[in-house]
């Protein structure tokens, strides 16, 4: 029985996980407007580089 209390602990704790993550997301993508706003040619360096890397990290997932 012990199990499945900790499973269910570990998925609540998740599901507010979520909820913060979602909400700490739209803050990131008006971060991102104002950067390309004003240095677009910087910002778009950077998403690159970005995405590079979770590609990377996709890649590792993939792994597991």
């Amino acid at each position: 029985m012990k199990k499945k209390s900790s499973v269910k602990n570990t998925l609540k704790i998740i599901n507010k996980i979520q909820k913060i993550r979602s909400k700490n997301n739209v803050n990131w993508m008006d971060v991102l407007r104002l950067s390309v706003k004003h240095a677009p040619e910087e910002t778009i360096k950077l998403l690159k580089k970005i995405n590079s890397k979770d590609s990377q990290i996709s890649k590792l997932y993939r792994k597991i």
